[in-house]
């Protein structure tokens, strides 16, 4: 409306020389740029919320998805694929929604609104413009169509960049110490140019979209001052319908322009859409939809492997484990023993179901895992990794991740159990001291015994140690093993160790060998039947005395 009172004003008021009229006038486009105003702030904060809320909703969904992943699933990705997944690709999304949800309505209206005003002022002229919009759209079209490969290469090449940095981050004392800092700078820059390169590409093209629409726009403003000018002189048109047919087709040109940056940006959150789609479509391989037996909980802790072999996945063309058969009496010390990356970790792993076997049975109180309701069998396993992994917050806070509803007398009695009292009393605010991330303001063999203390939260039926007292000293691995067989008399207890000292005491040692059960028995059956167990003895028994 805005241009068609101004072609009034100039037809009628300037022309005849009637100030109330121009006043009238002038005054209806104050208040028509007064409405516009208030639609603009509210159409803006309306399209801004609902993005920022559809990204909260949209993020906080694909955690959740995340978090029903199983170890396999997880290894599909890279972490700082991840990272930039849930953040900067639902970010690119958020944008696109915000910006469609103010332009997608206000450009057509105002191309449509546009094109009409002019065509009513002069449709001849109006027919200049039906020469532009193809040549504009198709032009918009070639970009677009170049645009997308390149913006899903720039997304991979930002995954490098998180993943580089989250390594470095986390890694930073052994980058320290093994003085590779110019090293981890040279593959950053590498990295981090290759990201640059990939996102220049990217720009390239899309710097063109403005010069071609400009170029569009003045040729077209071009054509209708000089087929207008003809027309006003000829008399076929007034000098006030051309100002307002030339701003018109501004409008209509602006809207393109802007049609085709929404069609840009969708180009780009494209990519990151589909990047997130892989995250949600990802077929988790681990349920429990199909199991009988859902309303079990793990009572005794018994636990029997039936042939079991297991590969990570079904293209590797040897499996980790091979044949595995063995029974765990409940309350029974295992200790499992073997040469590093002869599968003992994947075999314990199998229990709480962190991974699925590729043939054969684990049973749990004589029931398949797979049969349970994963809650409830992963409710009655505590399992001790290998990565002794502790949160920001306080030393209670992240005891009782083993339960919540723990009181501090049970905390006390856990870490009675997992020898975690004998060095509280030394921290500045014992149990509510505040730990850094990862727990680095306590040492290796502070952090294992958390760890067990947290585990031994849930009274577990089934305690899976896997290697989680390398970093302790003997005497006090010796005390936790004594604490073991009296306060944990009823939960069974599978110990991996690569000391036979961890273990010699056990009820019954399993010795692994390249996926293999090689030796069963106690430490006295094995030394007589199993060299491969008397190999390991004897070897470190000859560092002990040589040290």
């Amino acid at each position: 409306m805005l241009p068609k009172l101004v072609s009034l004003i100039i037809n009628e008021g300037i022309a005849s020389g009637d100030t109330a009229y121009i006043i009238t006038a002038g005054l209806k486009m104050v208040l028509i740029a007064i409405v516009m105003m208030c639609g603009g702030v509210l159409g803006g904060y309306c399209a801004t919320k609902a993005a920022v809320s559809f990204a909260a909703d949209l993020r906080l969904d694909v955690f959740s998805r995340l978090q029903m992943f199983s170890f396999k699933n997880i290894d599909n990705f890279s972490t700082g694929s991840l990272v930039t997944r849930l953040t900067n690709d639902i970010t690119q999304v958020q944008n696109v929604i915000r910006m469609g949800l103010i332009m997608t309505v206000r450009s057509p209206g105002m191309l449509i609104g546009a094109l009409c005003m002019a065509s009513a002022i002069n449709y001849r002229l109006a027919m200049v413009i039906a020469v532009v919009i193809p040549f504009l759209v198709l032009s918009v079209f070639l970009i677009l169509r170049t645009a997308f490969p390149r913006f899903d290469k720039m997304q991979k090449k930002l995954d490098q960049v998180n993943t580089t940095i989250q390594e470095n981050i986390t890694n930073m004392r052994v980058i320290k110490s093994f003085l590779r800092r110019d090293f981890e700078i040279k593959r950053f820059y590498k990295s981090n140019h290759e990201l640059m390169e990939s996102t220049m590409n990217a720009m390239k093209v899309v710097i063109m979209i403005m010069p071609v629409a400009t170029i569009a726009m003045n040729i077209t403003t071009i054509a209708v001052v000089w087929v207008g000018g003809n027309f006003v002189m000829s008399g076929n048109m007034d000098i006030g319908d051309l100002t307002a047919f030339t701003t018109y087709i501004v409008q209509i040109l602006m809207s393109l322009m802007m049609l085709s940056m929404i069609f840009l940006q969708c180009s780009r959150a494209a990519a990151s859409l589909r990047r997130i789609n892989e995250l949600i479509c990802e077929k988790v391989d681990l349920n429990d939809d199909n199991a009988s037996h859902k309303e079990l909980h793990v009572v005794s802790g018994a636990v029997e492997f039936k042939n079991v072999s297991f590969k990570y996945s079904e293209s590797d063309n040897e499996n980790i484990l091979s044949d595995i058969s063995f029974t765990i009496d409940p309350g029974e010390i295992v200790g499992i023993i073997g040469m590093t990356g002869c599968g003992k970790t994947s075999l314990v792993q199998l229990i709480p179901r962190l991974y699925d076997v590729t043939e054969g049975q684990v049973l749990v109180d004589g029931v398949d895992v797979r049969e349970y309701d994963i809650k409830n069998l992963r409710d009655g396993v505590a399992m001790v990794l290998q990565n002794n992994v502790l949160f920001s917050g306080t030393l209670k806070e992240n005891l009782k991740w083993g339960n919540e509803q723990a009181t501090d007398e049970e905390i006390q009695a856990a870490a009675e159990t997992a020898q975690v009292s004998s060095f509280v009393d030394s921290l500045s605010e014992g149990y509510d001291t505040h730990l850094e991330q990862g727990g680095i303001n306590l040492s290796g063999g502070q952090k294992q015994r958390v760890c067990i203390a947290r585990a031994l939260l849930k009274n577990p039926k089934i305690l899976i140690l896997d290697d989680s007292t390398s970093a302790v000293d003997s005497a006090t691995e010796a005390k936790i093993r004594l604490s073991f067989r009296t306060e944990l008399k009823d939960t069974t207890k599978i110990i991996i160790a690569q000391r036979i000292q961890s273990v010699i005491d056990a009820d019954k040692i399993l010795v692994i060998d390249d996926g293999r059960i090689v030796g069963e028995g106690t430490h006295s059956q094995l030394m007589e039947s199993s060299p491969e167990y008397r190999d390991i003895y004897y070897s470190q028994m000859d560092k002990e005395v040589s040290a």
